[in-house]
Protein backbone atom coordinates (compact mmCIF):
# COMPACT_ATOMS: atom_id res chain seq x y z
CA UNK A 1 0.00 0.00 0.00
CA UNK A 2 1.58 3.11 -0.82
CA UNK A 3 2.45 5.90 1.46
CA UNK A 4 -0.62 8.40 2.65
CA UNK A 5 -0.32 11.84 4.60
CA UNK A 6 -0.97 12.44 7.84
CA UNK A 7 -3.05 14.93 7.84
CA UNK A 8 -5.39 17.27 5.34
CA UNK A 9 -3.51 20.01 3.41
CA UNK A 10 -5.39 23.44 3.68
CA UNK A 11 -6.27 24.78 1.17
CA UNK A 12 -3.88 27.85 1.66
CA UNK A 13 -0.99 25.86 2.28
CA UNK A 14 -1.76 24.16 -1.59
CA UNK A 15 -2.80 27.62 -2.91
CA UNK A 16 0.73 29.04 -1.96
CA UNK A 17 2.38 26.15 -3.43
CA UNK A 18 0.69 26.44 -6.81
CA UNK A 19 0.87 30.37 -6.93
CA UNK A 20 3.40 30.45 -10.15
CA UNK A 21 1.12 28.23 -11.90
CA UNK A 22 -1.60 31.09 -12.49
CA UNK A 23 -2.06 31.90 -16.97
CA UNK A 24 -0.61 35.92 -17.02
CA UNK A 25 -2.20 38.04 -19.26
CA UNK A 26 -0.45 38.40 -22.61
CA UNK A 27 1.27 41.66 -22.98
CA UNK A 28 -0.10 44.14 -25.47
CA UNK A 29 1.03 46.92 -27.23
CA UNK A 30 -0.50 49.36 -30.09
CA UNK A 31 -0.42 49.08 -33.45
CA UNK A 32 1.82 52.14 -35.42
CA UNK A 33 -0.23 52.02 -38.46
CA UNK A 34 -3.86 51.00 -37.33
CA UNK A 35 -3.14 51.57 -33.03
CA UNK A 36 -5.21 48.02 -32.94
CA UNK A 37 -3.76 46.27 -29.49
CA UNK A 38 -0.91 43.68 -31.39
CA UNK A 39 1.72 41.51 -29.08
CA UNK A 40 4.83 42.47 -29.06
CA UNK A 41 7.68 41.31 -31.66
CA UNK A 42 4.38 39.99 -33.88
CA UNK A 43 2.73 40.49 -37.16
CA UNK A 44 -0.42 43.09 -36.76
CA UNK A 45 -3.40 40.92 -37.14
CA UNK A 46 -5.62 43.70 -38.46
CA UNK A 47 -3.39 45.22 -40.75
CA UNK A 48 -0.78 43.21 -41.58
CA UNK A 49 2.11 45.91 -40.58
CA UNK A 50 5.34 45.24 -38.43
CA UNK A 51 8.26 47.65 -37.64
CA UNK A 52 6.68 49.97 -40.38
CA UNK A 53 6.44 47.45 -43.00
CA UNK A 54 4.26 45.74 -44.43
CA UNK A 55 5.02 42.02 -43.37
CA UNK A 56 2.01 40.12 -44.40
CA UNK A 57 -0.70 40.44 -46.94
CA UNK A 58 -4.53 40.56 -44.89
CA UNK A 59 -6.96 39.05 -47.44
CA UNK A 60 -10.02 40.76 -46.82
CA UNK A 61 -13.16 38.45 -46.76
CA UNK A 62 -15.75 39.22 -49.10
CA UNK A 63 -19.72 38.17 -48.45
CA UNK A 64 -21.10 34.66 -50.37
CA UNK A 65 -24.22 35.47 -52.97
CA UNK A 66 -26.94 34.14 -51.96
Amino acid sequence: MPPLPKKRTPKARQGKRRQHLGIAAPALIKCSQCNSPMRPHHACPICGYYDGKEAVEIKVRTPKAS
